[in-house]
């Protein structure tokens, strides 16, 4: 007997869209606080230019609270509920049926309208996706179709292939501190809409100690972001031991024992952990794959090939020697980090990091590079790691903004003492008309200062920093 039936079907779909019987949105998934991809993906869904919007992130971001959330307000503005779909491709039903076969039967028992809003889940599990929403763009002009997916450049990819102009791509990272902060409903303090958290410095001195002293209480909320991370349901778990447990089970065993192999039709799945197991130890390091062959015992082609789909599933990210000025550098190896810090203590199994300052510091560079990565994504800096200097210093982060803006350099030096000599500066060719930046930790390790040559460095806890930059971020929406 067939289970693929359109009574399956239909009772699947009617399990998916409870607001066909109720007109409303279930109250637990119509979560009230909105994350900044949210208001991205409502802007580019609305816009005249009709564009497929695909929502990309690892598991447990809150992809699928933005669709719920624009579902809720559509019908809050008088949608008729049956004009919107919701479809989870996860679900092992649906795995095995393509697009079309499902909205045969949904146009056939549900709603003929031609005016339908459809939202698919997890697509990258539907046989052909990326044709079918080909073929619906082109010959259903007044649909409109918002999707998830966990494997970013998978869906780019397959989205170039079924040609440009159809598609915008909205990534979803997780929560930056300001967002967790706002998750959690912690104190949100008064502060100038127009500031700019790399210009700090341009402010008065008693501008800039208001700034911090309003944000000092941060201090240990920091602390358990980059314990727990930014996955929005953790962050709300009164236990951060059951947090990680549900990290290492639910987001990343799932990522590399179900998504990759799914997507990548790869078997050998030790040889996935075990990379990825030695990248989380490397968090924030420049990596040397000859090494890692080595060790690991895996072939250089192989390596690579692991990597890149480890940063697909929205692992890692991978941070390169970025080129600036007129000097054309060497090849070298890149830097890997661990796309949240709670993934690798929770693989890691790192409990509490609060007494160890060589791991506080890894985290906290890996929370700086997420942030910075989250904010530059939509414009077309490059965000990387820099060498250079008579004495090839290295800068952990660097926004290369090219021809129009000087580059920003941003060294984290998350310790206790964070003190910089001219003898030991971290960059020699600094910006004369822009300080660089090093994010402290202690919350009054702040301040210009100045050395010879304009070779200048302003001082910014991370805290502040981090919080700041996602205030900027969200007040675009306001």
């Amino acid at each position: 007997m067939s289970i693929f039936t359109e009574e399956n079907i239909l009772n699947l779909l009617y399990s998916y869209n409870s607001w066909w019987k109720t007109g409303v949105m279930q109250k637990e998934f119509d979560k009230p606080f909105k994350r900044v991809p949210f208001y991205d993906a409502e802007k580019s869904f609305r816009s005249e230019i009709r564009r497929t919007v695909l929502l990309s992130g690892a598991r447990r971001t809150g992809k699928t609270t933005i669709m719920y959330q624009m579902i809720s307000k559509l019908l809050d503005e008088g949608i008729s509920p049956k004009n919107i779909l919701f479809i989870s491709f996860d679900h092992p039903l649906l795995k095995m049926c393509s697009i079309d076969n499902v909205l045969k039967i949904y146009t056939s028992y549900i709603s003929s309208d031609k005016n339908i809003y459809c939202f698919f889940d997890e697509i990258q599990y539907s046989d052909n996706w990326n044709s079918w929403l080909k073929i619906l763009y082109d010959t259903s002009p007044n649909i409109k179709i918002m999707a998830t997916g966990s494997a970013s450049p998978v869906l780019e990819d397959k989205a170039k292939e079924s040609g440009l102009g159809r598609w915008i791509t909205i990534q979803v990272p997780t929560l930056t501190f300001y967002e967790y902060c706002q998750l959690l409903d912690i104190e949100k303090p008064e502060l100038p809409k127009n500031i700019k958290p790399t210009q700090l410095y341009s402010l008065s001195q008693q501008e800039q100690t208001d700034i911090v002293k309003k944000l000092s209480f941060l201090q240990s909320h920091f602390i358990r972001y980059l314990q727990v991370g930014g996955f929005p349901e953790l962050a709300l778990s009164k236990d951060d031991i059951y947090a990680q447990r549900v990290l290492r089970e639910d987001i990343v065993d799932k990522a590399i024992k179900r998504d990759i192999p799914a997507i990548y039709s790869i078997r050998n799945i030790n040889d996935v952990e075990k990379v990825f197991l030695y990248l989380c130890y490397n968090s924030s390091n420049i990596i040397n794959l000859q090494t890692i062959c080595k060790e690991l015992q895996v072939n250089r082609i192989t390596l690579e090939k692991y990597i890149n789909y480890l940063e697909s599933a929205n692992l890692i990210y991978i941070s390169h020697l970025v080129n600036i000025g007129s000097k054309q550098l060497l090849k070298s190896q890149n830097k890997i980090y661990i796309s949240d810090a709670a993934i690798r203590n929770a693989v890691l199994l790192k409990d509490d990091i609060t007494s160890d300052a060589t791991e506080l510091g890894i985290i906290a560079e890996t929370a700086v590079y997420k942030h910075i990565r989250a904010f530059s994504y939509n414009s077309l800096a490059e965000v990387g790691y820099y060498r250079g200097g008579n004495k090839d210093k290295e800068i952990d982060i660097v926004v290369n903004y090219h021809k129009d803006f000087q580059p920003i350099m941003i060294e984290v030096k998350y310790r206790e003492d964070s003190k910089i000599t001219e003898k030991d500066l971290i960059v020699e060719e600094s910006n004369p008309s822009r300080p660089n930046l090093v994010i402290t930790k202690k919350i009054d390790d702040f301040g210009l200062f100045h050395f010879s040559n304009n070779k200048d460095i302003y001082k910014i806890p991370a805290p502040v920093f981090l919080y700041l930059l996602g205030y900027v971020e969200s007040n675009k929406f306001k």
